[in-house]
């Protein structure tokens, strides 16, 4: 008799295991955030998950902090046999490690130990990384250190942002977790302690990441760019507005002075201390993304 499960995630990325699951287990329920404001209105918007397990008739609960007494009560009941978490957003206490017969399983999106923490695909994106990939693992008390059950790996593209990653890794961590599950279920694969060497870190982003410093080199400011689309999203200032910056690639050279605006191959570029960034899709404040040689068209000034 397959487990009865509860599944907790709630972006983008939670989605294609949510269906896998779906397929071939169980499911008591999903738990996910709650609604947040979101897009110029502010209006509350559900996160991914809830509207993906809304469509498939599961149960949702979407507790503000999973320790509150209605969340654990629910938890309780849905006496789950198994809890399978991706980018759930919320430390799980002991209480909750310890509920499941077959403990808590989590599909973390690197190659752990490299990237334990809240933004593992922007972290692999800025340090250049060339390879990242998946890590099934079952969770302890620590944040991204319990034992692993499976990896595999994939190649970071250049032109990858970290949307274009999360979307294959999403993938590759739901068909990973199909084939980690019965064999873990059972008994058959063993969990192995994570290494001692190699471990580091990938703290949570904030808004204010995606203001670009160009006393920093170029190479280093289009990676940024590619990690933090699409959020929080690189940008600059253009006459007093976030001009936001969607694409963008670094030139080899020294300007006379880093942050000096220049055109390059008939597209924007910005001085850096090492190289030029040139920009090339970009979104100035009120209006849509554009090619950076149409936003030049309108914006004559920029290398005056």
């Amino acid at each position: 008799m397959k487990p009865r499960l509860v599944f907790m995630g709630s972006p983008e990325f939670a989605l294609p295991a949510l269906r896998a699951l779906n397929e071939n287990y169980a499911i008591l329920g999903v738990v996910t955030q709650p609604d947040r404001p979101a897009g110029r209105g502010k209006e509350l918007t559900p996160p991914p998950v809830k509207a993906l397990a809304a469509q498939l008739g599961l149960a949702i609960i979407q507790p503000e902090r999973l320790r509150e007494p209605a969340a654990m009560g629910q938890l309780n009941d849905w006496a789950p046999d198994l809890i399978i978490v991706v980018a759930f957003g919320q430390i799980l206490r002991q209480a909750v490690l310890d509920l499941p017969k077959y403990g808590c399983i989590n599909v973390h999106a690197s190659l752990l130990p490299r990237w334990r923490g809240a933004a593992p695909i922007q972290a692999a994106i800025l340090a250049g990384d060339e390879w990242t990939g998946v890590t099934i693992m079952r969770m302890d008390s620590g944040v991204d250190t319990g034992p692993i059950l499976s990896q595999r790996g994939i190649p970071i593209l250049p032109e990858d942002t970290a949307g274009d990653l999360s979307g294959r890794l999403g993938v590759l961590g739901a068909e990973l977790l199909i084939e980690t599950l019965p064999p873990y279920l059972a008994g058959e694969l063993q969990a192995l302690p994570q290494s001692d060497s190699g471990i580091t870190h990938a703290p949570m982003l904030k808004k204010e990441d995606g203001r670009l410093d160009f006393s920093h080199p170029a190479a280093e400011l289009a990676r940024r760019v590619r990690a933090f689309n699409p959020w929080p999203g690189a940008s600059v200032l253009w006459k007093g507005q976030p001009l936001k910056i969607h694409r963008a690639h670094a030139v080899e050279g020294t300007p006379a002075q880093y942050g000096l605006h220049l055109i390059y191959g008939l597209k924007p570029a910005i001085g850096t201390v090492q190289g030029a960034l040139v920009l090339d899709e970009v979104q100035p404040a009120g209006k849509k993304a554009m090619p950076g040689e149409v936003f030049l068209r309108g914006a004559r000034d920029w290398g005056a």
